[in-house]
C-alpha cells in the first residue's frame, strides 16, 4: 500500500507518519505538507526502520496537485484543518478512488462528510471519519460496551482535559494542541452544542454538569461539549436516549473553560482569542474563574477516558463502563493529544475494508476487538494485558437515567 499523509508537519499526522512505517503491508509513505522544507526536514530526520518515506511539498488549496498526489496513493490520512479541507480532500478521494482516514472532531464537518457515503459506494472506497482518540477510542469503547445489552438507551462518552489535583481551584490546560484545532475546540465549548436528548438532536448551551454514577464505585462530574461521536453513536448503535460527549476536568478548569464561553457568546472574545487563552490565561479571566472554581462539582474518581452506555439485558436494566487500563509504566495515551490521534488513524489502515465502501464513523466499520488488540501490541509489546476493561452493573434505575 502506498499511503499519502496530508499536512506530515502537523505533530498529529509526524505521530502517524512514525507508526504507520510499521503497519503491515504499507511500502512507501508520501509526507506531504504545505512547509516543503520542513517536511523535507522531517523525512531526513527519520531512521531507516519500516516503510520509506518521500518528502513532497502540496498545498491542498492546490486541488489539480491534491488530484494528482490523491491517484498515486491507496490510501490518504488526512490531517489538514477539516473546516477547510475536510470534505473538500474526501470528495478528490472517492474520485480518484483512494480510502480515506482522517480525525475530525468537528459536529458539523463530520454531518456534511457523511452525506458523500453514497457516492463513496458507487466509487468502491472506503472511508472512515473521526479515527483519533475522541473521535475514535471512544466510539470503539461504546461499542463494546453496547455489546453487552440486547438495546441501548444512553450513551456518554468522555475525555479528560487536565487531571485532577489536589487544590480544585487550580486549572490547567495542556499546550500540546495544534492551533487549528484550538480554535475549532472552542466551538463545542461556547453558542449552543448538538446533543442527543430522547433519541433527538437538540440544541442547548455547553458544560452543563452531569453526575454521574459507574459500575465500579466511580462516582463524579464530568461537563457536556459538542462532539461529534455521541451523534454518529445514536445512529449506530440505535439508542433511544440522550448521548452526550463530556470532559473530566477538575472545578478549576470548568470555570475557566466556562469564563471564556460567556465571553465568546457575549461577543468579548474572538474563538481565536480564546484559542489562545487556553495556554495563556489572563489574570482577569483566572480571578473571574477562579471565584467559580468554589461552586462547581468535582469530578470524583471517575476514569480519565471511557464510554458509559445504559440499556436492557435479558429484559433487566445494566450500566456498562468501558474503559481503557492506564500501563503500569510509561506515560498514558491521554496525556500527548498528538500520540493519542496519531497512533490510532495509523494503526487503522490495518482495518479499512474495501469490501464495505462508503463512509463510516469508527463504530460502523472498526472491529474494536481486532483494534484494541493491535493498540495495545503496539503500545506494550506483543505479550501485553488487555487494556480493554469492561464492567456491568445491574441497576434497578430507570435505564434513561445515570
Amino acid at each position: 500500500m502506498r499511503i499519502l499523509i496530508l499536512e506530515a508537519t502537523e505533530p498529529t499526522a509526524t505521530a502517524a507518519l512514525t507508526v504507520a512505517r510499521r503497519v503491515a503491508g504499507v511500502r512507501e509513505i508520501i509526507a506531504a505538507d504545505t512547509r516543503g522544507d520542513a517536511v523535507r526536514a522531517l523525512v531526513d530526520s527519520l531512521g531507516r526502520d519500516g516503510a520509506p518515506v518521500r518528502a513532497e511539498q502540496l498545498d491542498p488549496d492546490d486541488r489539480q496537485a491534491l488530484r494528482e498526489a490523491l491517484t498515486s496513493a491507496d490510501i490518504v490520512l488526512n490531517a489538514a484543518d477539516p473546516s477547510r479541507f475536510g470534505t473538500r480532500v474526501l470528495a478528490h478521494a472517492i474520485d480518484s478512488g483512494t480510502d480515506y482516514l482522517d480525525i475530525c472532531d468537528d459536529t458539523e464537518i463530520t454531518s456534511a462528510m457523511l452525506e458523500f457515503d453514497p457516492a463513496a459506494k458507487r466509487a468502491g472506497v472506503c472511508a472512515v471519519i473521526g479515527m483519533g482518540a475522541s473521535p475514535g477510542l471512544d466510539n470503539l469503547l461504546a461499542a463494546c460496551a453496547a455489546r453487552e445489552l440486547d438495546t441501548v438507551h444512553n450513551i456518554h462518552t468522555a475525555w479528560p482535559i487536565d487531571t485532577p489535583d489536589p487544590n480544585p481551584t487550580e486549572f490547567s490546560i495542556p499546550p500540546t494542541h495544534p492551533t487549528d484545532a484550538e480554535i475549532r475546540w472552542t466551538d463545542g465549548i461556547s453558542g449552543e452544542i448538538t446533543v442527543v436528548r430522547a433519541g433527538e438532536h437538540h440544541r442547548e448551551p455547553p458544560l452543563r454538569p452531569i453526575p454521574l454514577e459507574l459500575p465500579g464505585d466511580l462516582r463524579g462530574t464530568a461537563y457536556t461539549v459538542g462532539h461529534p461521536a455521541p451523534l454518529t453513536l445514536a445512529r449506530t448503535l440505535t439508542a433511544t436516549g440522550d448521548c452526550l460527549g463530556l470532559l473530566t476536568l477538575t472545578p478549576g478548569t470548568a470555570a475557566y473553560l466556562d469564563v471564556l464561553r460567556r465571553d465568546i457568546d457575549r461577543g468579548r472574545l474572538t474563538r481565536a482569542g480564546a484559542a489562545a487563552q487556553l495556554t495563556d490565561p489572563s489574570l482577569r479571566r483566572s480571578l473571574r474563574a477562579l471565584a467559580r472554581a468554589m461552586r462547581l462539582p468535582e469530578p470524583g474518581n471517575l476514569p480519565p477516558f471511557f464510554a458509559l452506555v445504559t440499556g436492557h439485558r435479558a429484559g433487566e436494566g445494566h450500566t456498562v463502563l468501558a474503559t481503557l487500563r492506564e500501563p503500569a509504566t510509561g506515560t498514558p495515551l491521554t496525556t500527548d493529544l498528538a500520540r493519542a490521534d496519531g497512533i490510532p488513524i495509523a494503526l487503522a489502515i490495518a482495518h479499512l475494508d474495501r469490501e464495505r465502501p462508503g463512509v463510516h464513523p469508527p463504530e460502523a466499520i472498526i472491529d474494536p476487538d481486532r483494534f484494541f488488540y493491535d493498540l495495545d501490541t503496539h503500545l506494550l509489546g506483543p505479550t501485553h494485558t488487555p487494556s480493554l476493561v469492561l464492567r456491568r452493573n445491574r441497576t434497578t434505575r430507570d435505564t434513561r437515567s445515570f
